[in-house]
């Protein structure tokens, strides 16, 4: 029988903050704050536990005086699970990872990697 292993799952990605910011600089550094302020209360209640945020870019100009800036932020995002071999955590903490985001309301997620899950 085999015996459980704690991996640390991790994966990385953007989503699209949209906001109304009054020049590119501020609309980039208010994206940024916003994902890290979500990335540190999941943090905080135990969901994830680690992650990075890692730059930003206007990803559409706003259209018009009153359009909103759409922003690129990307992050990486690390989980804690326990599971019997390294593809069945990538499956759990894949999908804990998805959960997490999806109940902090962060949207618009590409991921630019796989999971990938180390022993801890």
């Amino acid at each position: 029988m085999e015996r459980d292993t704690e991996f640390a799952v991790s994966r990385e990605g953007t989503t699209l903050v949209t906001l109304h910011e009054g020049s590119d600089t501020t609309a980039r550094d208010e994206a940024t704050a916003e994902l890290t302020e979500t990335l540190e209360g999941l943090t905080d209640e135990g969901t994830i536990a680690d992650w990075t945020v890692d730059g930003a870019e206007v990803y559409e100009h706003p259209a018009g005086p009153f359009d909103p800036y759409t922003v690129t932020v990307g992050f990486a995002v690390t989980v804690t699970v326990t599971a019997d071999d390294a593809d069945r955590a990538v499956e759990i903490g894949a999908n804990a990872i998805d959960d997490a985001l999806e109940r902090a309301e962060v949207e618009s997620i590409s991921y630019t990697t796989s999971p990938a899950a180390s022993a801890s």
